[in-house]
């Protein structure tokens, strides 16, 4: 039995951290956090290229192909759709290559209220890789447009996505493919 908790600790602290931080009847803060075994410049390639480990799962268009973000101030998280047609998932705001990028905008289904997101990717050098945190923060009037569900329930499926992506980008990272390795 002892085994089994430390065999759990061990991948819980693998996988990161995880949670919904903080929660209102207009809003909700997400946080993902993990080490990351590369250098920060690494991890920034990386994350600036989501077609490579985004979810196809968790795209307009059904293919994270299609996805493409120009990380410079103005820039777009953007992506193409079938008959020529694209969707803005988020802007970039701030970018330093190997430190920071702030994106604002709203994600899935968070695009059909009145509301914003600030999403923050913060790398830190320091051991034998880099910490790589993510904060999702999602403000707005949310009246019919979240199908009668209210922001707690809303915030756990984006949680949930979110760890996925975060996960995917690590497994990337670390070794050169998004997808779970099967034992």
């Amino acid at each position: 039995m002892r085994m089994k908790i430390m065999v759990l600790a061990l991948l819980i602290t693998q996988a990161g951290h995880a949670a919904v931080t903080d929660m209102a009847s207009n809003g909700f803060t997400l946080v993902q956090s993990a080490e990351i075994a590369a250098p920060p410049d690494k991890i920034y390639a990386a994350l600036i290229q989501p077609s490579r480990w985004w979810s196809s799962d968790h795209t307009f268009s059904g293919t994270a192909a299609n996805l493409s973000l120009d990380a410079r101030a103005g820039g777009c998280f953007c992506e193409t759709l079938p008959g020529g047609g694209s969707v803005q998932h988020l802007a970039v705001i701030y970018a330093v290559p190997g430190k920071t990028l702030r994106l604002v905008g709203m994600l899935g289904p968070f695009q059909r209220i009145a509301g914003n997101g600030v999403m923050t990717w913060t790398i830190t050098p320091g051991g034998g890789g880099s910490k790589l945190d993510l904060t999702y923060q999602i403000a707005g009037y949310a009246n019919v447009s979240l199908r009668g569900m209210g922001y707690d329930a809303w915030s756990k499926a984006a949680d949930s996505m979110l760890a996925e992506q975060f996960a995917r980008l690590k497994r990337s990272i670390e070794t050169g493919s998004p997808d779970a390795k099967s034992n």
